[in-house]
């Protein structure tokens, strides 16, 4: 709480100084906070707020917050989070509710995270995904504009070209997604697909890593969702085709 105020006397005293808005102030301090920070505080000289407890527990959601707003925070434990981004989620929530990200969009609370602190693309869209659910400014699956998405992530033992490919050849994909018409829209071999879903209204979005020379990661989100039960439904469906692709194709390796 001492953090967040002292960031409000900091955005007043800037708005004094430039007559910009609110807003403007805190977008302007928000860019120049250094990647080391975990609150910014003008109480401290250093201008950092000390590195909460690596074993505090995650801060609970609030009041109200339905019990699946905990599942991104579940689904990724803290050591891999530090892991992959350099803190845990109790670290990364009170550094956000520092400089109110609350009053930030989707799009703005991740590419903070990507520019400020470095954090990888992928892992900052879990960062700011959790957020908001703990925060209560979505529901699980809920887009911040209001709609649904689903998905899901697998990593798998081939290289990025393979994975790729099972999505982008329609012979290798009807192995592991039978009986689904997709029509693509864009690709960039062998990072992003993107295809209509059985004629629309809906879409996915596949998004691949390489991990190494024969290890890759996909993420896929399923978009333009009708609602909350939907978007649980196709959770469950890619949860399952995604286990069967990894299945798949670490049983055929590289065969084509």
């Amino acid at each position: 709480m001492t953090s967040r105020k002292s960031f409000k006397s900091r955005i007043r005293t800037r708005m004094d100084k430039t007559g910009e808005s609110y807003t403007a102030a805190r977008r302007q301090l928000l860019a120049h906070i250094p990647a080391t920070a975990t609150a910014p505080d003008a109480t401290d000289p250093s201008g950092t707020a000390p590195v909460l407890p690596a074993t505090a527990p995650a801060p609970p959601a609030p009041a109200g917050t339905s019990a699946g707003a905990a599942e991104q925070i579940e689904r990724i434990a803290d050591p891999l989070l530090r892991e992959r981004t350099g803190r845990d989620w109790q670290e990364w929530f009170g550094l956000l509710d520092a400089v109110d990200a609350t009053g930030l969009t989707h799009t703005e609370i991740a590419r903070w995270l990507v520019t400020v602190h470095e954090v990888p693309g992928w892992w900052a869209q879990t960062v700011t995904v959790g957020y908001e659910q703990a925060r209560g400014l979505r529901r699980p699956g809920q887009r911040r504009d209001g709609g649904y998405s689903a998905g899901g992530s697998r990593t798998v033992g081939v290289p990025v070209e393979r994975l790729f490919a099972a999505f982008a050849n329609e012979t290798l994909r009807a192995r592991w997604l039978p009986g689904v018409e997709v029509r693509l829209r864009t690709a960039t071999p062998p990072r992003t697909y993107r295809a209509d879903w059985a004629g629309g209204p809906t879409r996915i979005v596949a998004g691949f890593t390489a991990i190494g020379p024969t290890r890759s990661r996909v993420a896929v989100q399923h978009e333009k969702l009708t609602g909350a039960e939907q978007a649980a439904e196709l959770k469950a469906y890619w949860r399952d085709r995604l286990a069967a692709l990894k299945q798949l194709l670490e049983a055929d390796g590289d065969a084509q």
